[in-house]
This record gives structure tokens, C-alpha cells and sequence, in this order.
């Protein structure tokens, strides 16, 4: 069975809208929203997986700029993780 191709942030970002309104509309059963809690989980560590990777691409770009080597680091409001 071939593999599923990753989903893109844009892409996965566009699929958990539209499942989060389709479960706001309340017409789901229990089980059929549970299903789409379940999908909507594994979307949000899509996007939040390649947000993460994004914001080390910045500092790389930061720390690169002009050749010189500068500890620069993208800091993002509430962020309490090191690099």
C-alpha cells in the first residue's frame, strides 16, 4: 500500500477549519465527533510540526545573514523551549 503523501501546513491548516466547523455545526453523532476530535488532533500536530520547523529555518536565516555568526533566536510570545 503506497504511503500517504504528508499534508502541507496550508493544507492541514484548510482541513482542521473546515472539520472545526463542521463540529461547531452540531449535527455530528458522539461517535462521528469523536472521530473528527481524533482527526482534528492529528492535524493540529501537523501544523504545529511544521510551525516548529519554520521557526528554527528563521533563526538559521538570522544567524547567517551576513556572514557573521551572531547567537540570534526567533522568540515567540510564550515560548519557553531552547533550541
Amino acid at each position: 500500500m503506497p504511503k500517504k503523501k504528508a499534508l502541507s501546513f496550508e493544507q492541514a491548516l484548510e482541513e482542521l477549519e473546515s472539520l472545526v466547523q463542521v463540529m461547531e455545526n452540531g449535527d455530528l453523532s458522539l461517535e462521528k465527533l469523536m472521530e473528527s476530535y481524533g482527526k482534528g488532533i492529528e492535524l493540529s500536530r501537523i501544523c504545529m510540526a511544521s510551525l516548529d520547523r519554520a521557526e528554527k529555518a528563521m533563526d538559521v536565516v538570522l544567524k547567517e545573514q551576513d556572514g557573521t555568526i551572531e547567537e540570534l533566536r526567533l522568540e515567540i510570545e510564550g515560548d519557553t523551549h531552547d533550541i
